[in-house]
Parts: C-alpha cells; structure tokens; sequence
C-alpha cells in the first residue's frame, strides 16, 4: 500500500501502486467456447489460477454494447437522481461504501438480484424502461454462457453427470447476483505514482463470476498465492471468469478461488458488469464424491451456501472466508 505524506481528499480509500507496463500480465488462459478443447482448457485454468478468459461465447456485441450504452447513461445522471435507486441494502445504487462492514472504494453501482434469467420483479431498480430491457437481455445471455462454462468444467473433471455443477444455477431456487461497477477516474492522484482502490483485493464467495469491462483497464489478480498482484489486459470482447470460493470446495480444493481487485485510472472510467452464479440456499456445499480419490477426505466442512452466504457478508472483503471451514488434521 503506498502512503503519501500529503495525500488528496480520496474519502478515506486506501491507495495503491499505480500498475504500469510490467505488471501487466501476458498469461492469462484464454478458452475457446466453441473449441472441441475447451473443457481441458477450463480444468487446466482453474487449476492454475482460478481465473481465465472466454471468446467465441456466442454473446452478440450488440447486446454487450446495449447494456454498457445504457450503465454509462445511467452513472451520468445527477447524483440526487442516482440517490433515488439506493440505497443498496440489499440493492439498489450504492457509491464508495461497499457492503456493511467498512469497506470503501472509489466506485459507484447498482446491485440487482436476478431471478431465473433476468432481474427481479422484487428489484425495482433500474427504473427506466431501456435500461431494465437492456440488462435483462445481457443477464440471458451471460448466465447462458455460465451454464455452459460449468458444464465443460464437469466433463474436464470426469465427472458423469453434465449438469452436476451447472444445475446449482440454473435450477429451480438459484441464488444469482448481478452487479453494474462504475470507476470515475480519479485525477487528483495523476502523475502521484498511486491509484485510488476501485475493489479491494477479495474472493468471490459463490461458484464462479463473469466479467465483462468497457475497454478501461484495472483488474488485477493475485498469482503464487498473494504474493504477486498483475494487471489483466482489458478486453471488451471477452468474458473474464473467477473461480469461486463454493467451486473451490466442491472440487476439494483443486480449482482455486482467485483473490482479485480493482486499480482505478486515473483519467479514464471503468464499466464492468458481474453475473455471480450461486446456487439455491438449501444447497449443500461439500467435496463432490467423484472428485475424491480412495480413501481422499475433504479438506472442508459441510456447509449450506445459505450459511457459507451469511458469513461471507459478515466479513472484510480481504479476509479469508473458508478459513473457518476448513477442517484441521489433530495432533496425537
């Protein structure tokens, strides 16, 4: 964390190393949708990082373009008018306080629940006509390319059942979030060598998450375990996809949660929009018995994604949710 001896007015946000050319990262995994090696492909990123890239996911730019076109609009708006959709608790328009427990960063969104596949009628916001229209047909096409991200990684782990993962978001009951983030730019701190926090560094607390951003940069991913933060090259065309803390545990900890963050820039805005895939609350969380070799136990609990849910918003956003899940061999 850098700290400046004189710092601007950011609003109490913590302040980090402006990333430059050599962070940025040249290995992030990309997987082809469409291609026959997909599912290896898949298996191999969870495994190395938690975290790859998706193109060719059959999502028309239009409806990417749409959906972006409208959330500029809408963070255009007259902060008094922005006001009116919050606060986001549990959603609606929030701005720097993020969650319940002291978080800040240098951002604004909309927090909205999906319901099957597309917003809630229990969410009034977004209010407009254009933009509600816009997100539902981005949220029905995003949560499609979920369904089939899931399903390639059971057929790269083996496992029989195609639907054993995807099911947990796709049916009946599912617990989705979607989030719209907008990062003003911060000038204040140009040329300072820092950058305002736009998301602290954490996990995503449900299976997987998809990404996508305007051509803005600022994502950041932690490799070898923390010690290392790079910066992912934006891609407006692509999805981003995280492994999540629950898929982390269903696969006994051989897919990893991704620990990741967002650098604000310091003249440009960021627009990124985030589908979460979390399944019903009832649903149990715990290491998939095909993923278990002989005599293999898990290294987790049991838990409900209702319970692991409650605690996770319970927390930091940095600190280590499973921590008080995993099990821990006793001495003799």
């Amino acid at each position: 964390m850098v700290v400046l001896a004189n710092p601007p007015v950011v609003d109490q946000i913590p302040l980090l190393r402006s990333p430059g050319p050599r962070d940025t990262f040249s290995g992030v995994p990309v997987v082809d949708l469409s291609s026959p090696g997909a599912a290896r492909a898949i298996v191999d990123a969870c495994e190395r990082f938690g975290f790859f890239k998706v193109v060719n996911h059959g999502v028309p730019a239009a409806t990417m373009g749409r959906a972006e076109s409208e959330a500029v609009r809408f963070f255009a708006q007259a902060q008094a008018d922005k006001d009116r959709a919050g606060p986001a608790y549990p959603f609606g328009y929030g701005s720097k306080r993020i969650g319940l427990n002291g978080d800040m960063g240098w951002l604004e969104y909309l927090l909205l629940a999906v319901d099957s596949a597309s917003l809630s009628d229990a969410c009034p916001v977004p209010s407009t006509a254009a933009f509600r229209s816009a997100l539902n047909e981005y949220v029905a096409a995003v949560r499609k390319v979920a369904v089939r991200v899931l399903e390639a990684m059971a057929e790269g782990l083996g496992i029989a059942d195609a639907d054993a993962l995807s099911s947990m978001v796709a049916g009946a009951g599912s617990d989705q979030v979607f989030r719209v983030n907008h990062y003003p730019p911060c000038p204040a701190l140009q040329g300072l060598g820092c950058s305002a926090t736009g998301f602290g560094e954490h996990t995503d607390p449900q299976l997987i998450s998809v990404l996508r951003s305007n051509g803005t940069s600022g994502l950041q991913i932690a490799l070898r375990d923390g010690a290392q933060w790079v910066s992912v090259p934006s891609d407006r065309d692509a999805f981003f996809v995280n492994v999540g803390d629950s898929l982390q545990v269903l696969t006994n900890g051989r897919f990893k949660s991704v620990k990741h963050r967002v650098v604000t820039n310091s003249l440009r805005s960021r627009v990124s929009f985030i589908y979460f895939a979390g399944p019903p609350l009832e649903q149990r969380i715990v290491a998939l018995p095909e993923l278990l070799a002989e005599g293999e136990e898990s290294l987790y609990k049991e838990f409900t994604w209702g319970g692991y849910k409650k605690a996770a918003y319970n927390t930091r956003l940095g600190d280590n949710r499973l921590a008080q899940f995993e099990k821990h061999s006793s001495s003799i």
